[in-house]
């Protein structure tokens, strides 16, 4: 981590924060989060010049998977100098695996009720993506791990939803209080009713006096 609190660190600075304790050798990788703005909406991931797409790849399928719309993941090179990076944290930190993620436009009203609602998600699901990356197990602990919902995606429709989980479309509008067929991507909803419950049996209410036997040596 190169900050912890809400500071302003100059470009020079955040990689001799990267490179001092963990050198700049092609094992290191470095995730620099950001939060974009532009009129845009979706995430994007830019990989440096020197690295492949293979791990902006897995990101970009880790975000989705999560219900965040990813607009693509790419390269970007410096208009003076084609042959260097277009951002300092891949151009000045050596031969590591430098990727940024733009997770969401600010200044997208979607992107930002999405960003406020679920980023803890989208950050577990990068760290999900490296992990596999590396080759390092990872259990997913996020909220969307729940399997009581559904995260939807793009080109899902509550009928494909209802299909998919054995429930009619009403029922499944009715457990998310849905009054229309109108969804979005990232939307969670409920797929498994929650209200019912399997148990059958004979239920007894305690009285004053009872008393519980458990056998021999209880």
């Amino acid at each position: 981590m190169v900050r912890t609190t809400d500071e302003t660190i100059e470009p020079n600075e955040r990689v001799k924060k990267i490179v001092a304790p963990y050198g700049s050798g092609s094992d290191v990788i470095v995730l620099s989060n950001h939060i974009n703005a532009g009129g845009g909406q979706g995430s994007e991931i830019i990989y440096a010049l020197r690295n492949s797409d293979a791990l902006s790849k897995r990101i970009a399928t880790e975000l989705e998977n999560n219900g965040r719309d990813v607009r693509k993941y790419y390269q970007r090179r410096y208009p003076s100098d084609s042959s260097k990076d277009y951002y300092f944290i891949h151009r000045n930190t050596g031969n590591t695996e430098a990727i940024i993620v733009e997770y969401g436009f600010l200044d997208n009203s979607t992107d930002a009720e999405l960003l406020k609602k679920y980023w803890e998600d989208y950050a577990e699901a990068v760290v999900k993506a490296i992990a596999g990356y590396v080759g390092v197990p990872y259990s997913f602990t996020g909220e969307s791990a729940n399997e009581n919902y559904y995260i939807i995606k793009k080109g899902d429709s509550l009928w494909s939803i209802a299909n998919k989980f054995g429930l009619t479309v009403e029922k499944l509008k009715d457990m998310n209080n849905l009054a229309s067929n109108i969804i979005s991507v990232g939307q969670r909803l409920l797929v498994k009713d929650t209200s019912s419950s399997n148990d059958v049996g004979v239920y007894y209410t305690v009285k004053s006096g009872d008393k519980i036997f458990m056998g021999n040596n209880e």
